[in-house]
């Protein structure tokens, strides 16, 4: 019998949509755990380093999107063939999270004047050094991230961006190859079945 997952984390997108998004790739059933943030207050001191996403099933507790992403890319036929093309996946997806990490301390600083010093380093320096060597390596892979095929790694990527071009949405319009790899998971008929049916973010 296959296993039955329960995927948790809050009632919006978030680091937990790529893993909905692979499921719903690989067509696996799993419940979809979502999390208000006034149960999230109650529920916090009770899981591992206190965060979510989690992925539990026979027994076991998964945490950490990003470990949790690459589990699933597997289950479902998107991980790498060999070694080397599992480093390549993990570092277009570790390059993913640097721009990320960058993003976010932006989105929520407070302070107006290190806010604006933050953007502009964003703009400048930041998002034209990552998102143009993530183009070229799109170029070189035949329009995928990596190893020239489909991988978890493209599934990340298109999900963050979907919940990250909201607010800033010109933000992939100088990199028509990174825009393209976006279009293109979107346009996958179970994840885009998925994106027609999930619940609406609540923010």
């Amino acid at each position: 019998m296959a296993p039955k997952y329960k995927l948790t984390y809050f009632d919006f997108t978030g680091l937990g949509e790529s893993i909905r998004f692979l499921f719903s790739y690989g067509g696996i059933e799993f419940i979809d755990n979502r999390v208000s943030r006034a149960d999230w207050v109650a529920l916090k001191p009770t899981i591992p380093l206190q965060q979510m996403p989690l992925l539990e099933f026979d027994g076991k507790v998964l945490h950490q999107s990003v470990a949790i992403s690459r589990y699933v890319g597997r289950l479902v036929g998107l991980a790498g063939k060999n070694d080397l093309e599992d480093y390549e996946i993990d570092a277009v997806v570790d390059t993913i999270t640097d721009f990320r990490l960058q993003f976010l301390r932006y989105r929520f600083e407070a302070n107006p004047e290190t806010k604006q010093a933050l953007k502009e380093k964003l703009d400048k320096e930041t998002i034209p050094l990552i998102f143009g060597q993530m183009d070229s390596w799109v170029k070189k892979n035949n329009g995928y991230l990596a190893n020239a095929r489909l991988t978890w790694a493209d599934v990340y990527f298109a999900a963050l961006m979907e919940m990250i071009t909201q607010a800033q949405a010109d933000l992939l319009d100088n990199y028509p190859n990174l825009k393209a790899v976006v279009k293109n998971v979107l346009s996958l008929p179970k994840i885009k079945a998925w994106v027609e049916k999930r619940p609406k973010d609540v923010l």
